[in-house]
């Protein structure tokens, strides 16, 4: 169990490394947003005053030929960009007037041409919508690059064992059996299943499978786990109880075999061969302190005549093999292909993200799963030591999730906005400035509440609970 202790020393020795990764991957993830909001807002003939990455103090910054401010700023949590005629970074407001020298003088014909709320309904609303569209266009590009350069890593969606007394063993799954769709919903990879299943949560699915050729239907209702990462963060997941392919097992880790204690290789190897193309169930680890866990196996003799191998101490002769399939590989789809995984894959991720956050305000999940900047780093810095792909796919992540959430209808968000120009938009005239105020300053103490709430809960997981 992880102790306070243990938490404090690895915040500790990897404060600057997640930190750092943390505030690159959102910079670069709020100027792509803001950047957005700009070019469109530049595309429809509004002059923009600034673009700060960062809030408060400035720390540098230059002024290009449309004498746009463009500005890297002291807190590196967002960003913004003002627009001009607005009286502040949010669209809260807007003047008509403007400071020359000591004195505000109205705004010339050439200057309303250019401010912001001087446009029509639809223009404002494609500047504000691009910021978040614009995220989800970033993420489906990273995972095209990465689909289209590297692969996809891709894992079979198949059994190759089952776990004694879980939901799939109960609901009559078998090793080998092939997950064709769940709830209808196609399923091409292993992670597909892992996906829909934790987010599932205890919400009983049907699955189609493919087993000896043959279709089956199964019905499987998922354990619902609580598991506490390293940090101590603590996470809902649906759990059905089957593995996917992978490369083996070492045989030393088994410890029985059907109904027989085994304990030397020379004796496991045997018991093997004798439940060799059946089905039979084998314990790894010694049950010490609840370690032990039972699998229900099928093994095929053509993939594991390494263990009659003479040489007893080569790899092969010292795993077995479970699947008839290989583990995650690298699956190269294609310009065409790669844009239509991309795409899928930041379709499903939406869907799986929105289903979460609405287990949440039903209370099937709890609230405590909604993580801050704390649990983010803490997540940036693990997806960053993991290697290259990770932090990609992370990135592609967290790029969803930005534009996800600023589409909330939540007024300072720029869905609240978008809500204001709809009712001005059906009834033919803006919303009043002063309901506007209060609607803002409303969502204001929403948001710091969720930010406070977030981030407080971080940190009672991390140091309090642990």
């Amino acid at each position: 169990m992880t102790s306070i202790f243990d938490v404090l020393q690895l915040v500790a020795t990897n404060l600057w490394f997640y930190g750092g990764v943390f505030i690159l991957v959102l910079s670069l993830l709020v100027f792509v947003h803001e950047w957005g909001h700009y070019i469109v807002a530049r595309m429809c003939g509004v002059k923009v005053e600034t673009f700060s990455i960062g809030f408060g103090k400035e720390i540098f910054g230059w002024n290009d030929k449309n004498d746009t401010r463009w500005k890297v700023s002291m807190i590196p949590l967002g960003g913004y960009v003002k627009m001009f005629g607005d009286t502040d970074p949010a669209s809260a407001g807007h003047t008509d007037s403007v400071q020359d020298g000591e004195k505000l003088r109205p705004f010339t014909k050439e200057e309303r041409e250019v401010a912001f709320f001087n446009k029509s309904v639809l223009k404002r609303s494609l500047i504000v919508f691009a910021g978040p569209a614009i995220n989800f266009l970033f993420a489906i590009l990273l995972l095209f690059g990465m689909y289209s350069i590297y692969g996809q890593p891709v894992t079979a969606p198949m059994a190759s064992a089952v776990i004694v007394d879980s939901a799939a063993d109960k609901a009559g799954f078998k090793p080998h059996d092939e997950i064709l769709s769940i709830n209808g919903e196609t399923i091409n990879r292993f992670e597909d299943i892992r996906r829909v299943v934790m987010v599932a949560l205890d919400t009983p699915l049907d699955f189609k499978v493919l087993r000896d050729d043959k279709e089956v239907t199964l019905n499987a209702i998922p354990t619902k786990q609580e598991i506490t990462d390293r940090f101590g963060f603590t996470h809902s997941r649906g759990q059905l109880g089957i593995i996917g392919p992978g490369d083996g097992i070492a045989i030393k880790n088994i410890t029985k075999v059907g109904h027989h204690n085994v304990s030397t290789p020379e004796q496991i190897r045997k018991a093997l061969g004798h439940h060799m193309g059946e089905e039979t169930v084998i314990q790894i680890g010694n049950g010490e302190e609840g370690a032990s866990q039972q699998y229900i196996i099928s093994t095929l003799a053509d993939l594991n005549a390494g263990l009659k191998s003479v040489d007893k101490e080569s790899m092969e002769a010292n795993a077995l093999i479970l699947a008839n399939r290989t583990g995650e590989f690298l699956l190269k789809p294609g310009m065409a292909n790669g844009l239509k995984a991309s795409v899928t894959e930041t379709w499903r991720i939406t869907t799986s993200t929105l289903k979460a956050l609405g287990q949440m305000f039903t209370g099937t999940r709890s609230a405590t799963e909604l993580g801050g900047i704390v649990r983010i780093g803490a997540i940036a810095g693990d997806m960053a030591q993991a290697g290259f792909l990770a932090i990609i796919t992370f990135t592609a992540l967290l790029s969803i999730n930005l534009g996800l959430i600023n589409l909330f209808p939540i007024p300072m968000l720029d869905g609240g906005h978008l809500v204001f120009y709809a009712i001005e938009a059906i009834k033919g005239k803006p919303v009043p400035e002063r309901a506007q105020e209060y609607a803002f300053r409303f969502g204001f103490v929403i948001l710091v509440g969720m930010m406070l709430f977030a981030n407080l809960n971080d940190l009672f997981q991390m140091f309090i609970k642990s």
